[in-house]
């Protein structure tokens, strides 16, 4: 009911939202259109000689503002909820550029065009931001867990065989098998890869049906199963371990004890910069106690090194650290420690805790510094600490894009990557002695490398080859996923490669390109959709959809816990990764109240968005 109030609030506040357009342009006109005003409505003039009717002309006329006008209304609208399900903001932008078109199509005899291009390259930088997500955990899925790896694999392909199979069976149009695979597994991009088979050639409809209706059949099937098969899923994965007579909540806890976290993101992943919580902090005293008045800072760092002296004040002046420089009585010093050790300790070595702005004002940053020096191949972490670790803390340690144990007695390579937390000069002073460029969080992003890398996966996805008298091709959308996929893989190893890449830019790349080729779907097919639903289709797509969506999570599961023995909510965290829904991740983690369900999650989820988007494009190549 609340949904119900909610779209009925939104649709209100469309029309008052255009009544008020066209009452003001008229009011402008009647005022004189020579004034500024007037010139600067004249876009609207339209709507003023035919209403709304001029409304979706002007949208006709100017289709990047239908774009953003999906995308205004779409993701309010796809934030309602009930019971905390909710269509999300792709689902709500498709449905109302499918509203917005077929109005004026119907009502009006309006039907809106909109290039291809433009869902090409918003589709393409989609998949390379999706790539640069799911890179590390790809390849971690596939050498780091043959049970999850077989759990993701039967998932996805029983879902595959179902949507298929049951549509060919039923003798559906194509274009309906890659929509229903789309819905009843939540992932919306198999529409553009199956889009992306039309427009290459790959798949070309057969005689009397054009490639519209096609898509209508794909937008069609995906509609219909993606909100039965978003419900669906929440409710059975919250229940799984109960219905094996397991216990979520004694089953968390034992796979908490057993796991004992999930690590650090891996170099280059979402994340792997956040500062997050430190049992170090801050504290600034004045030098009181005679034992460390004369004693240079290379003299305290040898007997307190775990906690550095960061600042020095003396009098009105902020002293330039060296280890040469003595500490005298009165001065003020900044140490970063371990809070325990410094409240029990601080005091009684240095003396009283002063709150001196000056003193505490230092940026603590986290940074990843590959060692580029081979000669320190062969040293421990606690030599390299001696030489250059002044100030700072490691926090986790990588090989080959895997975290190892990072002990004093670790033996560093060349190439391992160090994860260290402290003052941005102490990472730079680390990064020149290890001959490596620190990469610290930042906003900026290497356009050149992504334009690089994209341009490299589309080539590759073009390249063709004959298998039995058909042409077959990667795919532009799968190139240029693979594209993002290798190089955030690579930079798991590397940091520098590829540049810097803020998270913010990507997951924005991702959700963007992702919204508005939806919005041009939405634009080009939305009339065609009607003759989707001719007589028993709603009913297949939602029998095909509803099977899709649960029967191969619960076979997956059944592997995972009966098979492999895995703890059930490993089983069901690895299950929810493989069928792609979060929310689904939310409810096992509620109804169990712990995280541990997670551990297992991104490994399957990253595996099976890329088998799946394979997947979707050889489902359309063969309808």
């Amino acid at each position: 009911m609340r949904c119900s109030n909610a779209i009925t609030s939104i649709s209100a506040g469309l029309v008052v939202w255009l009544a008020a357009t066209v009452a003001l342009a008229q009011e402008t006109a009647a005022a004189g259109a020579a004034g500024p005003a007037g010139a600067a409505l004249s876009i609207f003039a339209p709507v003023v000689e035919s209403g709304l009717h001029g409304f979706f002309e002007l949208l006709d006329k100017q289709p990047f503002v239908f774009l953003l006008l999906a995308l205004a209304i779409g993701y309010p609208l796809g934030r309602v909820s009930i019971h905390n399900i909710s269509l999300g903001s792709t689902a709500g932008t498709l449905l109302v550029g499918v509203i917005i078109a077929l109005t004026a199509k119907l009502a009006f005899d309006i039907t809106y065009s909109i290039p291809g291009l433009v869902s090409t390259i918003f589709l393409l930088m989609f998949m390379y931001a999706l790539g640069l997500k799911v890179g590390p955990q790809f390849f971690a899925g596939l050498k780091g867990g043959f049970a999850f790896v077989c759990v993701g694999l039967t998932v996805w392909s029983l879902n595959w065989i179902i949507c298929v199979g049951g549509t060919k069976l039923i003798g559906m149009e194509p274009g309906f098998a890659a929509g229903i695979m789309s819905g009843s597994y939540t992932i919306t991009a198999i529409i553009g890869v199956a889009t992306s088979a039309m427009q290459s050639g790959a798949y070309v409809p057969p005689d009397g049906m054009s490639t519209e209706q096609v898509g209508a059949n794909i937008a069609a099937g995906y509609a219909v199963s993606y909100v039965l098969s978003s419900i669906g899923i929440i409710l059975l994965i919250r229940y799984l371990p109960a219905m094996f007579g397991r216990d979520p909540r004694a089953d968390a806890k034992e796979a908490e004890k057993l796991m004992g976290g999930s690590g650090d993101p891996v170099p280059g992943s979402s994340g792997s910069l956040r500062l997050g919580f430190s049992p170090a902090d801050i504290r600034a005293y004045r030098v009181e106690h005679e034992t460390i008045v004369g004693k240079t800072l290379a003299e305290l760092f040898e007997l307190y090194p775990q906690v550095p002296v960061l600042r020095v004040i003396r009098g009105d002046r902020i002293l330039e650290l060296a280890e040469t420089l003595r500490i005298e009585h009165g001065d003020i010093v900044t140490v970063r420690g371990d809070v325990d050790k410094l409240i029990f300790g601080g005091e009684s070595t240095i003396g009283p805790e002063v709150d001196d702005p000056r003193a505490r004002d230092i940026d603590i940053e986290v940074a990843d510094l590959r060692i580029g020096r081979k000669d320190l191949s062969g040293k421990t972490v606690s030599e390299l600490a001696h030489k250059t670790g002044y100030g700072l803390q490691l926090r986790a340690l990588f090989r080959q894009g895997n975290e190892i144990p990072a002990g004093p007695d670790t033996v560093l390579k060349f190439g391992d990557v160090a994860r260290i937390i402290g003052p941005r000069w102490c990472i730079e002073r680390a990064g020149h002695y290890v001959h490596g460029k620190p990469l610290l969080s930042t906003t900026v992003t290497e356009v050149s490398y992504m334009a690089g890398a994209m341009a490299l996966g589309y080539l590759v996805g073009i390249l063709s080859i004959e298998v039995a008298g058909i042409p077959m091709a990667l795919g532009t959308s799968a190139g240029c996923l693979l594209a993002g996929i290798f190089v955030s893989y690579f930079r798991s190893r590397n940091p520098e490669f590829g540049g810097p890449v803020d998270e913010g830019a990507r997951s924005f790349l991702q959700d963007i390109g992702l919204n508005m080729f939806v919005a041009v779907l939405a634009a080009n097919v939305g009339p065609k959709i009607i003759q989707s639903f001719q007589g028993p289709t709603v009913i297949w797509i939602a029998l095909i959809g509803v099977i899709a969506a649960l029967l191969p999570p619960f076979i997956g599961f059944w592997l995972g816990y009966r098979v492999f023995g895995l703890n059930s909510v490993i089983a069901d965290g690895a299950t929810t990764g493989a069928r792609n829904s979060t929310p689904g991740l939310n409810a096992i983690c509620a109804e169990s109240q712990s995280n541990v369900a997670a551990v297992p999650y991104p490994i399957t989820y990253a595996f099976t968005t890329v088998l799946a988007l394979l997947g979707g494009y050889i489902a359309m190549v063969i309808s």
